[in-house]
């Protein structure tokens, strides 16, 4: 049976280190077009929709959206496990891909691995990146999260705690013990019955850091889209060689601290 596979994009104007980074200009174009864009061209998605929130600094971004043609929801400003789950029930989503608005070299391949898993092999939640104490492998701004609908809705249900809700995925592998089957595949079975797959890289890169949440990181990756003269085509792959020929260029965000889980945003709990 087919079943349709749908990207939900979170993003929002009201981010906590840099607000507005999702329309923040790179080479010419808003973060949030250049994400998009680049989801929309992995091949195993039916659609790509991006999910806001109806706070009135929102406005804007469903009004850039409009003007673009990006489909896009509205949902809750701090329980953003309710905003996907609303955006994939309005979508009739069979399985839901997690993208983060701020990850402007997500990698479209990287998407195809984590969804041809789970649909190939049944589990109900694949990633390429789980937090701390697992280890991951991939740069940071390259995360891709998937799971069915069925357990987003279980999820969705059940879930009770801030972090739960504000990160949208945790509860899927919270407490997981995750076994290695080979050096790219850990799978396990959380303490809540889900069947969790991850994925690694051969190489470990865990520690690179690509994505948008200060203003270094902003000026890191408009220093890494000016070398491809504005194209958004490019591979993580070249990201990577790029870097390496230019070591200089991960200096300029090397001392950002990386959000965790236990991070919820204070103005939720008010």
């Amino acid at each position: 049976m087919t079943q349709k596979v749908v990207a939900i994009i979170q993003g929002r104007m009201s981010s906590s280190r840099l607000p507005g980074k999702i329309l923040a200009d790179i080479a010419g174009q808003p973060m949030l077009t250049r994400v998009y864009t680049r989801t929309s061209r992995a091949r195993t998605l039916d659609e790509v929709i991006f999910a806001t929130t109806t706070d009135a600094s929102d406005d804007p971004v469903a009004e850039y959206c409009d003007f673009s043609g990006i489909p896009y929801t509205r949902g809750s400003l701090f329980d953003v496990l309710d905003r996907y789950y609303q955006a994939a029930l309005q979508a009739k989503a069979d399985v839901v891909v997690r993208i983060t608005a701020d990850c402007p070299v997500i990698d479209p391949e990287l998407i195809d691995n984590v969804v041809n898993t789970l649909l190939e092999d049944e589990y109900d939640f694949v990633c390429n990146r789980l937090p701390p104490p697992r280890t991951r492998t991939y740069p940071i701004g390259l995360d891709v999260e998937a799971c069915t609908f069925k357990v987003l809705k279980k999820a969705w249900k059940e879930a009770k705690e801030p972090q739960h809700r504000e990160h949208a995925m945790p509860y899927f592998y919270e407490g997981v013990q995750l076994n290695t089957i080979n050096r790219q595949l850990q799978i396990g079975l959380s303490p809540r019955g889900f069947n969790i797959a991850l994925l690694h890289h051969t190489t470990d890169f865990g520690d690179y850091r690509w994505t948008v949440d200060t203003p270094e990181d902003l000026e890191f990756m408009r220093e890494v889209y000016s070398r491809f003269n504005g194209r958004d085509d490019f591979t993580w792959k070249e990201v990577l060689d790029l870097v390496h020929d230019e070591p200089r260029l991960m200096e300029i965000n090397a001392g950002v601290e990386h959000k965790t889980l236990k991070d919820i945003d204070k103005r939720a709990l008010k």
